[in-house]
């Protein structure tokens, strides 16, 4: 628990130190390293005019520690300097100045994302063209007066896919959209493009400025990607082909579910998942990786033991090679399924299990789980602001920390074992993101819980599932093929428990979108767990609050005809469509 203090002070400091002056963080930095210096010496001064040793007697004053508090201004300086000077190296150089002057130029870039199509959209009475987003790194820039300069600056690439001789429909535009050659680029592949430089909307972003192309000529490809790439494209590309044959929303959510492609995903599914707080399972994230890491050490509490379970202990391998199988495991999970903020928090947490492992000495999951928030912060202080690491590390918290006790009130209450570990999971995750998820969607899911319990138990098997097909598919396809169908019932259950969930009516509720009214809901939730401790011990009462809770959701046509005379008797419903146009009445 000792680390967990540090993590939160470097959190809270590269989040304010991203876009605070340069002067600031210094002398912010400065302070925190000669705090940190001067506590042993106040502790020493402290003791000797008190007259406590080390070891003697307990005093308020006598007995503290510096150590600690020298531990959390460290990482606070840490903190400080890594964020300053990557925030620093954004702000300046070429490409940052041209991009104020708006100024056109030839760059070169390295991608280090994968393409990925915009959603279609509408702007007055027409549709907005769709363009392809790629994150990189400038490499060299060229001027218009021909000057060429060498940097290492991260830029968004925006390319319009926009066709002007296209006559066709919004239908023809979209296909050709998802023909287009920038979509097939991979990560590290170095392309050069001559764009308009603008800079980003708002300050303190990881990136310097964003690189509008214009025109639908394929892109000028100068370097290819690295070998580590190409072989997480073929896997990527054989999942993909692996699953042509599923039923829709199992081909589009399988390859997000196992690798993080969500190139199939429609928006109406995507906003089904979104309304059932159900996001997290449309692309792969640390869950995944601890299903396959506990796949292959067993539960994480015999790792070290005689009795340990999982593939490990059955292939005959020992701890340390364990250990050392698990880290490639790790690096290939992450080359393979991207470095998103949950999947390195995942990353980290089990590279921090499987050192444990290896050196043989015991771990517990809350300092591994702040030991992976203090590393990758320092690593990538930008993480300190995404709303997925927030997310992915308050989920993992509530795992850890609440959902244990609530575990145990339910099986004194004489909920069965598995019943109560999986409720107390779903809510206590539920608790504390719901907040959060509130500021980006400005709406509270009433149905969050019950549809992650009845979609968890259907992540596993497509999980499992998935990374067999994904690994099978480079060597024979019609095993791949095989899996995939398989791995498609789970997914396609989850996907219907999203869809059905989002289809209620009373399934969420307007909620601001703002971080007062993310306190409000916090406040909301803490006054509903505590009257849900003293409803627990009463059933009927449970039963009748759960029954108007159920009745609030589904909104049954007669009742709601009842309390706000709406539909009215004999009612009809009609629907136009003409793109981009929907009306209903």
């Amino acid at each position: 628990m000792r680390l967990v203090a540090p993590a939160l002070a470097a959190w809270a400091t590269a989040a304010w130190a991203l876009d605070a002056s340069g002067t600031r963080v210094t002398w912010v930095v400065v302070a925190s390293l000669l705090a940190a210096l001067g506590a042993p010496l106040v502790q020493r001064a402290t003791r000797a005019r008190t007259g406590t040793r080390p070891g003697g007697a307990r005093r308020p004053w006598g007995a503290w520690s510096a150590v600690p508090l020298a531990a959390v201004l460290l990482c606070v300086a840490a903190a400080g300097t890594s964020a300053g000077l990557r925030a620093a190296d954004v702000r300046r150089g070429p490409v940052p100045a041209l991009a104020r002057q708006y100024a056109e130029a030839t760059a070169e870039v390295r991608l280090t994302s994968d393409p990925r199509l915009t959603r279609p959209g509408v702007r007055g009475d027409h549709a907005t063209p769709r363009a392809v987003l790629l994150n990189g790194e400038v490499t060299r820039l060229t001027r218009a007066d021909g000057t060429v300069l060498a940097t290492r600056t991260p830029v968004l690439v925006i390319v319009d896919l926009a066709h002007r001789g296209t006559t066709g429909g919004p239908g023809d535009a979209a296909e050709s959209a998802g023909r287009s050659p920038w979509l097939t680029l991979l990560p590290s592949t170095r392309v050069r493009v001559t764009a308009r430089l603008v800079p980003p909307l708002t300050g303190g972003e990881r990136i310097a400025a964003v690189l509008r192309v214009r025109g639908g000529r394929p892109p000028e490809v100068v370097g290819e990607p690295s070998g580590a790439q190409r072989w997480a494209g073929r896997l990527r590309a054989g999942l993909r082909e692996a699953t042509e044959g599923l039923a829709p929303d199992a081909r589009a959510l399988l390859p997000g579910l196992v690798v993080g492609d969500t190139s199939r995903v429609t928006p109406e599914l995507d906003d089904a998942f979104k309304r059932t707080d159900l996001a997290h399972l449309l692309a792969v994230s640390g869950g995944n990786f601890t299903i396959l890491l506990a796949l292959f050490i067993g539960p994480a509490g015999l790792a070290q033991r005689a009795e340990r379970r999982g593939l490990a202990p059955r292939l005959g391998l020992p701890l340390r090679g364990t250990a050392l199988l698990g880290g490639a495991l790790t690096l290939g999970f992450v080359v393979v399924c991207r470095p998103d903020p949950s999947v390195l928090r995942a990353a980290v947490c089990g590279a921090v299990a499987l050192l444990a492992l290896a050196t043989g000495r015991r771990r517990s999951l809350i300092p591994a789980l702040a030991t992976a928030v203090l590393l990758l912060v320092l690593y990538d202080p930008w993480l300190a602001r995404s709303y997925g690491f927030l997310l992915s590390v308050l989920a993992t918290g509530a795992l850890l920390t609440l959902a244990p006790r609530w575990s145990a009130a339910l099986r004194r209450r004489r909920v069965p074992p598995r019943p109560a570990e999986a409720l107390a999971a779903a809510a206590a995750a539920q608790a504390l993101c719901a907040p959060v998820v509130a500021v980006l969607s400005a709406r509270v899911s009433l149905v969050a819980v019950p549809c992650n319990l009845l979609a968890e138990f259907a992540v596993a098997p497509a999980t499992v599932l998935g990374f067999a097909a994904l690994t099978a598919a480079p060597l024979a396809m019609p095993l791949a093929g095989m899996l995939a169908w398989w791995a498609g019932w789970p997914a396609g259950w989850i996907a219907g428990i999203a869809r059905t969930g989002a289809s209620l009516p009373g399934g969420a509720v307007d909620w601001p979108g703002n971080w007062t009214g993310a306190l409000l809901l916090a406040a909301v939730t803490a006054v509903v767990v505590l009257l849900g401790r003293r409803l627990i011990g009463h059933p009927w009462l449970t039963g009748l609050c759960a029954l108007l809770l159920v009745l609030a959701v589904v909104r049954p046509p007669p009742l709601t005809r009842v309390i706000t005379g709406w539909p009215p008797p004999g009612w009809r419903y009609a629907m136009c469509v003409v793109f981009p146009v929907e009306s209903t009445c």
